[in-house]
């Protein structure tokens, strides 16, 4: 009997041989990997939709300022991040307390009419970057000449099958399609394409679900999550079924048919109807508490400015650079979404807050602007909106259009209002000189290096309310706490004179401190 040893080869020969194989299995891997992302690549250079500014989330990190802080909240954020390449599927019991889940693979689609093919490629491009922040890899990209949707699967018959063979093709599991789809062409595409289907609102409430943070936000993301999801609930066939006594519509369905009255469809729109309810009331509890801070700063006549903008612009950048809140930053769209109140002083010592809101976005929701109508409240009831826009980005004009959209949804469009051009250090200069054209009050800042901010400063004092009753008070040196009180940051000092009698100030003041200071009132 031949013994096992003498045929099979020793040790320290099957370890280069494994070590080869190794290597060119791994070698043959990676060139299957890189022909696959330059076929990619030509394909969508081919239909010059998806170029390199729709990948410029995951391509480009931001760098921070000294003025960002320690940004503690991204690094609990990217901590849970999805990453590429990365299966679902369990190979070893030890990766459970380390796995992570893979990026989603998306084809994205879109429809235009004629004349408008550079603004849906924007838009398609956008598309991309929501895309990515919400967790997934664009694989490609496609866009139909169409007049009107198709009632059925909004893309025409040709470009739907076009859709479903890059989609096996690329081996995508998601549609994303660049407009709000009816849930009858969600269905209609999805049994062409043979993927999950969604429209431009279900990616939007998607990246604002994971990127609430406070109590307040997360419910107003859920209650635009169920009032979008409240006319798309699918049934499930006849379990649960009405109840059916008697002879029925002469199918001689008699006893025994009685179902518990109710399809299950039913029951899942009532608990949706009630869970809205409920949300509706908590969000109307959290109202008094805005609106008592609101009141206190009317009633010690504090400015108010509101940061608004574009998503992504550098509204966050732009708070820390005014405040040093420490506010997180990332190259993300939606990347927050709690408002944020900080107090900020103009360079002459007027003291004002400054709020950051929710970033806004082409097309945004419906259902977000109403579920987030009370966070919006900051911005209507502002003294100064500083109009944060990305001055790098190559269609500004539509950005500022959009946002004004929104702003007019919530009475807001007549609040006094600045262009804030941020990103100078990226800007092409005709865009800027375009826009100083159409815009009258305009700045140019960069967040990031500074550049521009004392200006938006001197400006920022011009615009907001200032004290104004001039007064000459001589204030006797036993009154030593009214002096400290006019050196507050609602009291412009003119001038102090130090006489044998008290002190001496020419001060302008609002018109509600007059009666505390008429008797130290003295001709000038």
């Amino acid at each position: 009997m031949t013994k096992k040893h003498e045929t099979t080869p020793s040790a320290d020969q099957a370890q280069p041989q494994h070590a080869e194989q190794q290597e060119e299995t791994s070698q043959s891997s990676i060139d299957a990997t890189i022909e696959r992302i330059l076929a990619a690549d030509d394909t969508s250079r081919q239909r010059g939709v998806l170029d390199e500014r729709a990948r410029e989330l995951s391509s480009v990190e931001v760098e921070h300022a000294d003025t960002d802080g320690e940004q503690y909240d991204l690094f609990e954020r990217r901590s849970l991040r999805r990453v590429e390449g990365l299966s679902t599927e369990l190979e070893d019991i030890t990766e459970v307390e380390y796995r992570q889940l893979r990026l989603e693979r998306v084809v994205l689609a879109g429809i235009y009419v004629g004349g408008q093919s550079a603004e849906a490629e924007h838009s398609l491009r956008e598309l991309a970057a929501l895309a990515e922040t919400a967790g997934s890899t664009v694989l490609d990209g496609f866009l139909q000449k169409k007049s009107t949707p198709d009632p059925g699967t909004f893309f025409g018959s040709g470009k739907a099958e076009q859709i479903r063979e890059a989609v096996a093709e690329v081996g995508a599991d998601t549609v994303i399609v660049d407009s709000e789809l009816a849930p009858s062409q969600r269905r209609g595409l999805e049994d062409i394409v043979k993927v999950k289907v969604i429209d431009r609102t279900g990616l939007i409430l998607d990246i604002f679900a994971q990127h609430a943070q406070s109590r307040e936000g997360k419910a107003q993301v859920e209650l635009a999550q169920l009032e979008y999801l409240l006319p798309r609930l699918r049934g499930w066939g006849d379990s649960m079924s009405r109840q059916a006594g008697g002879q029925v519509g002469g199918a001689g369905a008699g006893m025994g048919s009685r179902g518990p009255g109710e399809t299950k469809i039913e029951l899942d729109r009532r608990r949706i109807n009630q869970r809205m309810a409920k949300l509706r009331r908590e969000i109307a509890n959290m109202k008094p508490a805005r609106e008592a801070k609101r009141a206190n700063r009317r009633r010690n006549a504090v400015p108010s400015v509101a940061i608004a903008g574009y998503t992504n612009a550098g509204k966050s950048s732009l708070l820390n650079r005014l405040t040093d809140a420490g506010v997180l930053v990332e190259n993300a769209l939606f990347a927050t979404l709690d408002p944020t109140v900080r107090k900020a002083s103009t360079p002459d010592g007027i003291g004002y807050t400054l709020s950051d809101t929710v970033g806004f976005v082409r097309a945004l929701p419906t259902q977000l602007v109403e579920a987030f109508r009370s966070t919006l409240e900051e911005v209507a009831d502002a003294d100064l909106i500083l109009h944060v826009v990305d001055a790098s980005h190559p269609e500004p004009e539509g950005q500022i259009a959009a946002v004004r959209q929104v702003l007019a949804d919530v009475e807001a469009h007549e609040v006094d209002e600045i262009i804030v051009l941020n990103k100078a250090d990226a800007a092409e200069w005709d865009v800027v000189e375009r826009i100083r054209r159409r815009e009258p009050h305009t700045v140019l800042v960069s967040a990031r290096t500074g550049e521009g901010v004392e200006e938006l400063k001197e400006l920022i004092s011009q615009s907001i309310p200032r004290p104004n009753v001039p007064l000459e008070l001589l204030v006797p040196y036993a009154d030593g706490d009214i002096v400290s009180r006019l050196h507050a940051e609602d009291v412009e000092i003119l001038s102090t004179t130090y006489t044998e009698e008290g002190t001496q100030l020419s001060v302008r003041v609002r018109p509600e401190m007059t009666a505390d200071l008429a008797k130290y009132q003295v001709t000038a």
